[in-house]
């Protein structure tokens, strides 16, 4: 089975490639270094030929709120256009989890603009959200929560997952039936956020101080 995996040259997608091969599928990466960009169409017929399912785990290269927005519309639309017209049967895509409920940020005003596009089209289609990135999202939290060198965080509950089991996830969706709609995912382990990003910092050996604030958004 041939799967188009756009963005497969990134954190997630690299790791979902390797795992489709082991399993014997022909599993073909789709990025701009590759030649294929779905902001203006370039490459999309040719690599979408003969594919049965393509996954989107492609991501904006600016969070910026207009930015991303645009990405993620103007994306995924060209991407469904170019599955229509080449007949594949499952469109997969991965969300966040909680995004309906963070409708505040632009990024995830982005993510529910994506997620309405993939549910208006006639493609079947699976969506599988998952919690924050361990390798990813973690530094990013805390530099969002950071003012001068205090890093300001609620004691609330995160259950991130490792890049390898993200990876897992979206392929075994991938491979399997349309769900047409929403596959969640999660790791093991929940932490306290303020006391898993002081963990986090201290073993970079950063000096940032964490600051437990119920109240911190």
């Amino acid at each position: 089975m041939k799967i188009v995996v756009i963005g497969g040259s990134g954190l997630i997608g690299s790791k979902l490639i390797r795992k489709l091969l082991e399993h014997g599928h022909q599993a073909v990466p789709a990025s701009p270094s590759s030649g294929v960009n779905t902001l203006t169409g370039e490459g999309l017929a040719e690599v979408l030929d003969s594919a049965a399912v393509v996954v989107d785990v492609s991501n904006s290269p600016s969070f910026e709120d207009a930015a991303v927005l645009n990405f993620f519309e103007n994306s995924t639309s060209n991407l469904l256009d170019a599955e229509a017209a080449a007949g594949v049967d499952h469109h997969v895509a991965l969300s966040i989890v909680g995004t309906e409920r963070l409708s505040e940020g632009g990024y995830f005003r982005a993510k529910i603009a994506q997620e309405n596009l993939i549910k208006r089209s006639s493609i079947q289609y699976s969506i599988v959200r998952a919690t924050q990135f361990f390798e990813f999202e973690l530094k990013r939290i805390a530099d969002d929560a950071t003012d001068g060198n205090t890093v300001r965080l609620a004691p609330v509950l995160i259950q991130p997952m490792a890049a390898e089991d993200v990876a897992s996830a979206v392929g075994k969706i991938s491979v399997g039936s349309p769900v047409n709609g929403i596959v969640e995912v999660a790791g093991p382990q929940q932490f306290r956020l303020d006391e898993l990003i002081r963990r986090f910092l201290r073993e970079r050996g950063d000096p940032r101080e964490v600051i437990t604030d119920p109240h911190a958004r």
